[in-house]
């Protein structure tokens, strides 16, 4: 078993790096990235989906 934790798109699993801007180099820190691809939308900046990601993102609330 790997120690090394997974980036968002490991985890969710959205199939959606391709089109990513997190990917390849920022998937522990996606919430910071702007245009990211979350609920099957395209995300704004940090501050336009900060809340929304401590609320509702699995990912996010487990690095924190």
């Amino acid at each position: 078993m790997s120690n090394e934790r997974p980036n968002c798109w490991e985890q969710l699993k959205c199939g959606k790096e391709s089109v990513c801007p997190a990917y390849p180099n920022q998937g522990r820190i996606c919430f910071s990235v702007k245009g990211t691809h979350c609920r099957g939308e395209v995300q704004g900046s940090y501050m336009d989906k900060i809340n929304s990601c401590k609320e509702s993102c699995s990912f996010y609330r487990q690095l924190t």
